[in-house]
């Protein structure tokens, strides 16, 4: 429904007589206003907001010494962090966070372009990635019914939560709950004796594109983050996420994920939530191209079970992990250094 805001006194109410984009007499205070569209609103809402965000993390980038973030267990991952548990976090989004990366690729002689925004975990896309992640069998479905409501241009979807044992059902309803406060979806409601859940989706485009895949290269981020502060904490890490990596005769490529700490080569994580088995050939050329040992250039994909992980592992020269098996892995590489 379209609403407006007052300037004058700051009334906020809703509209349904004078048309979007006209002006009217404010309900309180009888001062001009222009009515707004409740998506157009938002969407300027939230670009306001992350633009102070962006403002207060630099300010504290330059009055916060970097600390490392403490190793997460499994339960503390489900629900968002607290605001000043945020405020404790390592500042990742820096040019000096990404530089040892930057120096790597130009001594290969390879140029890369990050956007340190993409490992911003001053937000609750880290913190919705880690849910998605360790619980994976019983939100699943949820994740899959939003990509299909995106593709299919739905406004929404219901989840009927009868059919399930009490206790899951009470964890997709709390992440639900979760997700629309940190406005992943722009509307929750709980119809309490049918047991379902009413979500509206949410117009940005950052989170229809965290749901459709996104999750996925942060939650790989987070275990890296994680593995690493809890067996080489004193070592420094520098990681990038969505790095853009241009090559000598112009190709382009994005890697999804991107560690590098001591004198190793990258670790690089391919994140695949679809189908990807046509691709392998290209995913091979590119780690030879990028002169990345296979055990460090690894396929997480969520199409796979851990037998067929590790038949590929046989078959191919690159590493298969599944959500299970990825951090295992990077354990086996941290071990290494």
């Amino acid at each position: 429904m379209p609403l407006y805001r007052c300037n004058a006194c700051g009334y906020v109410a809703e509209e349904n007589i004078t048309p979007v984009g006209k002006s009217m007499s404010c309900n309180r205070c009888a001062q001009p206003v222009t009515v707004f569209g409740t998506v157009f609103y938002v969407e300027k809402l939230l670009e306001r907001y992350t633009e102070i965000r962006r403002e207060l993390q630099a300010l504290r980038a330059l009055e916060t010494p970097r600390v490392v973030n403490p190793p997460l267990a499994p339960e503390e991952r489900v629900a968002p962090a607290t605001a000043t548990q945020k405020a404790t976090e390592t500042n990742l989004a820096t040019l000096a966070q990404h530089a040892p990366l930057q120096a790597w690729f130009q001594s290969h002689q390879l140029q890369v372009d990050f956007d340190i925004e993409n490992v911003n975990t001053a937000g609750y896309f880290d913190e919705a990635a880690q849910a998605f992640g360790t619980r994976y069998e019983l939100f699943g479905e949820l994740i899959g019914r939003v990509c299909w409501s995106y593709r299919k241009a739905h406004t929404g979807l219901n989840l009927e939560l009868a059919r399930l044992p009490q206790k899951d059902a009470q964890a997709i309803n709390q992440l639900c709950r979760n997700l629309y406060e940190h406005t992943f979806f722009s509307r929750y409601h709980y119809q309490k004796p049918e047991k379902i859940v009413r979500l509206s989706l949410q117009s940005a485009p950052a989170v229809r594109r965290f749901f459709e895949g996104g999750w996925l290269e942060w939650f790989a981020l987070m275990e890296v983050l994680a593995v690493w502060n809890t067996h080489q904490p004193r070592l420094s890490l520098s990681v990038a996420r969505g790095a853009r990596i241009k090559f000598a005769n112009e190709d382009l490529q994005e890697l999804d994920v991107l560690a590098l700490s001591g004198n190793h080569a990258p670790v690089c994580i391919e994140c695949k939530t679809g189908e990807f088995r046509r691709d392998l050939d290209k995913l091979l050329r590119l780690r030879k191209r990028l002169g990345i040992p296979r055990e460090r250039f690894i396929i997480c994909a969520l199409d796979l079970d851990d037998a067929q992980a590790s038949s590929l592992n046989a078959m191919y020269d690159m590493s298969f992990v599944t959500l299970s098996t990825l951090r295992p892995h990077l354990q086996h590489l941290c071990s290494g250094q």
